[in-house]
Formats: structure tokens, sequence, C-alpha cells
């Protein structure tokens, strides 16, 4: 497909999206996706987020790995693991916190997501934000960076700025697993660590 041409799968997810009442009826949908046909060939799972009632904060990653894929959850491997113990060490209850990926499939061997699978999914995204209506948005990572507030945003231009963004306020901040790449000494991890510290006093 040409970067020109009109992709019907991307009017198509946000139509289907859009008309979700509820996110039960948003996840029984976003499962039946077949809008990336190579992600839903390898795909054990979709993997729609956690959304406990009364969510405030709603944070949001690149994509599964190949144990979100396997379980169904988000960040349940050693990335969110990581993640898990840095919520708790600024005091924000994980089980209490809606937790969803920019895409829902995982893509074949953890490649990054293309332009054209972000673009299609990011309908079931943009519409679980709506329902679950956090007070407060934290991305992680460049992919949903982009998501949030266009590609060409640079991560280093975006942190230590609360955002407003479609009515509510959104924090930028680096994916638990670039904190593991780097190191416990790596820039990443110390920035990751002190702005979950300022989502918490946001909250």
């Amino acid at each position: 497909m040409s970067p020109r041409s009109v992709d019907p799968a991307v009017a198509l997810v946000a139509e289907r999206a859009s008309a979700s009442v509820d996110l039960t009826t948003l996840a029984a949908r976003a499962r039946g996706c077949l809008a990336c046909p190579e992600l839903a060939d390898a795909r054990t799972t979709v993997v729609v987020g956690d959304f406990p009632p009364g969510a405030r904060l709603m944070l949001v990653g690149e994509a599964p790995g190949a144990q979100e894929d396997l379980t169904g959850r988000p960040f349940v491997g050693k990335a969110g693991q990581l993640l898990d113990d840095l919520l708790a060490e600024v005091g924000i209850d994980r089980t209490a916190t809606a937790v969803a990926n920019v895409l829902k499939c995982r893509p074949p061997g953890n490649r990054p997501p293309t332009a054209a699978e972000t673009k299609r999914c990011r309908g079931w995204l943009h519409r679980q934000v709506e329902l679950v209506d956090p007070a407060l948005v934290v991305t992680l990572g460049g992919t949903a960076l982009s998501w949030a507030l266009g590609g060409g945003t640079r991560l280093r231009d975006a942190r230590h700025t609360v955002h407003d963004w479609r009515g509510r306020r959104l924090l930028t901040t680096y994916h638990p697993s670039a904190a593991i790449r780097f190191g416990p000494n790596g820039e990443p991890l110390a920035a990751l660590r002190s702005d979950l510290r300022t989502a918490a006093g946001l909250l």
C-alpha cells in the first residue's frame, strides 16, 4: 500500500471502536480484529488491556511481548516486573491502574510496530481512553509518545511537561524495556522512576 493510499482498515477499526458502548463490548470486538493480517496470523491472543473500575491513571505502552501474548495481559514480562516495582516504590497501586498498549497484538519477533499497524490499531486505544476516562495518562516509550503527541515528537523534549491532552493530563516517559536495556545506572531507569513519582503526585 502506497503512503498516499487510504487504508480502509483504519476507518473500520475506528468505527467499530467508537460504537462500543463499554469496555467489555470493545474487548470482544478487538479480539476478533483482522485489520493487520500478519499480526492476526501470528498472535496467540489479543492483549486488550487491564481496566480496573474507577482507574484514575492509565499507562500506555508499545505492544505485547511474548509473555503478554501467552497470558493475554499487558506488562507481565521482565519489563512489567520492573514497572510493578517502580509503581510500588512511588505508591501507585498497579491493580488500580489501567494499562494498555498502542498495539493489541504482538509483532512477530517483538519487532517495532509499523506505522500502518499503529494507525489501524489506534481507534481501539482512543476509545479505551474515552471509556476509562482517567485523570492522567502516562505514555511509556516512543511508540506511545507518537500515538499521543504525533510523530516527530522527541521524548527529551516532551518530558518534564504536564501536557493538556484531550481534556486530561498527560506525561511522557521511557519504556521499562529501555530501563532494562541501559541498566541500573542508565538514564532511562532514573527518568522512569522520577516521572512515575511525578505521576503519583498528580493523582
